[in-house]
């Protein structure tokens, strides 16, 4: 277990509380700075444990003092008070990596470009289920380090993001996922793909031959990148098809799964999540489950009565004979590309937002195969007016959730989908894709 005493928190939202929670709770002299505002309920918590912070500001003299300092995912590397702390040495971790000095519990760990907030809580459902003392954290859930300080269990299910992989070092996964990687977050990564897939295969640190990996076996990305990773632990791919290599997959209407611990089936019209993407999160929740020894039948009914993720092609409402379907969460094209994957009607497909460098020639054929119209929704749909048009039999630009919805009810007929999919992170007119899904929601279910 590693000792420190004076304990820089950078990044005053959960992750960065809990790590200053698990810090006092271990003796440390502890001080959070947050360049831009805390929340009033993490203030609230901040002063209520008298821990000492500030905020819309770095205090350099104070920061520099740190002997470790745990740093907030979404501050990049090149931050110049980031820049600073590693000229002098300090030890820069993530929350994760910090709470792992401090635990000695199995840690399940689900990352991918797409799929993995549904993984992991699909996961954490059938670990629960089967009566396992089982914590969430990373991206949902508390963070690790509050439930490692205060409510401690015996296995953690985690979402993490390459952000949060980016400085974790000695932290192990007993059972790593990688789902897939298509191109996200590339203006954190110079605009280079080997970069972005590297941070994702950090999730392999440290594994021996005692933890598994499990890994979607036709990811072009992966299937390159393992030719240049060594792990000692056991691969276990899935795929929709059989080979020789797959530990999962579909054969007859029946998802099998094999694995050195268990042999076993479940018919897939049993499977709560439907469509290709959700298939393979629940296979490779299926395969993670396997391996930690849990009974078959227990994983089956777990997979089974399992409840969609909100945010994630999640059905609102019918009005007027549409379907109307929130997929806010599809923040980049291959998002969108399995949400469009799934549809069976002409689809009225909502996109836009903060562009974080797409190439939407991945969704093209879908588009000119499924879409009867786009209505663009962002500050500026300059990129998408200028790709698509004459691509779809019409096209819309708005500016407004309400402008977007009220295209989308003269665009829509009776048997047609209106998909808010939108390829493109919501900053630009919204504080989050919840926020911007959330509202989507409001105005759907106000139509009369």
């Amino acid at each position: 277990m590693k000792s420190y005493k004076n304990l820089v928190v950078l990044g005053g939202g959960e992750s960065g509380v809990g790590a200053a929670v698990l810090g006092i709770a271990k003796g440390m002299e502890v001080f959070v700075s947050d360049f831009g505002t805390i929340s009033a309920k993490h203030k609230d918590e901040l002063i209520r444990r008298g821990i000492p912070f500030e905020e819309g500001r770095h205090s350099e003299e104070r920061i520099m003092q740190a002997d470790i300092v745990v740093k907030s995912p979404g501050i990049p590397p090149t931050a110049p008070i980031v820049k600073r702390l590693a000229e002098k040495g300090t030890p820069i971790v993530s929350e994760i990596e910090f709470a792992g000095y401090y635990t000695d519990a199995t840690m399940i760990c689900i990352t991918g470009s797409n799929g993995k907030t549904t993984t992991t809580l699909l996961t954490y459902h059938i670990l629960r289920d089967a009566g396992l003392n089982v914590g969430l954290a990373g991206n949902v859930g508390f963070s690790l380090a509050r439930q490692v300080a205060e409510d401690p269990h015996d296995f953690y299910v985690i979402e993490l993001s390459s952000f949060q992989l980016e400085n974790m070092y000695d932290f192990k996964a007993h059972v790593a996922v990688i789902l897939n990687i298509t191109p996200d977050h590339l203006d954190r990564y110079e605009h280079k793909m080997e970069l972005y897939t590297a941070a994702k295969f950090r999730i392999l640190q440290n594994q021996t031959k005692d933890d598994y990996f499990i890994y979607w076996l036709n990811d072009p990305i992966i299937a390159e990148q393992i030719k240049s990773v060594q792990t000692e632990a056991m691969h276990l791919p899935f795929s929709e098809f059989k080979s020789e290599e797959t530990a999962a997959w579909t054969e007859d209407g029946i998802v099998r799964f094999s694995t050195p611990r268990d042999v076993w089936e479940i018919p897939r019209d049993r499977l709560s999540l439907t469509g290709l993407h959700n298939l393979y999160n629940s296979m490779a929740a299926g395969l993670s489950a396997t391996v930690l020894d849990i009974r078959n039948e227990s994983i089956r009914r777990s997979l089974s009565d399992f409840e969609a993720v909100e945010h994630r092609l999640e059905f609102v409402k019918e009005v007027d004979g549409v379907r109307y379907i929130n997929d806010s969460k599809a923040t980049n094209v291959n998002s969108t590309w399995y949400a469009l994957e799934s549809m069976t009607t002409p689809t009225v497909l909502i996109l836009g937002g903060k562009d974080k460098g797409n190439d939407y020639s991945e969704i093209l054929p879908l588009v000119e195969e499924k879409v009867k119209a786009i209505v663009c929704m962002g500050a500026d749909n300059t990129k998408l007016l200028d790709y698509f048009s004459g691509k779809v039999p019409e096209i819309r630009d708005t500016h407004s959730l309400e402008e977007a919805v009220e295209a989308c009810r003269q665009l829509a007929e009776p048997g047609d989908t209106v998909l808010l999919s939108p390829c493109c992170a919501s900053f630009d007119l919204f504080t989050s894709y919840e926020d911007r899904g959330c509202r989507f929601k409001d105005a759907v279910r106000a139509i009369k």
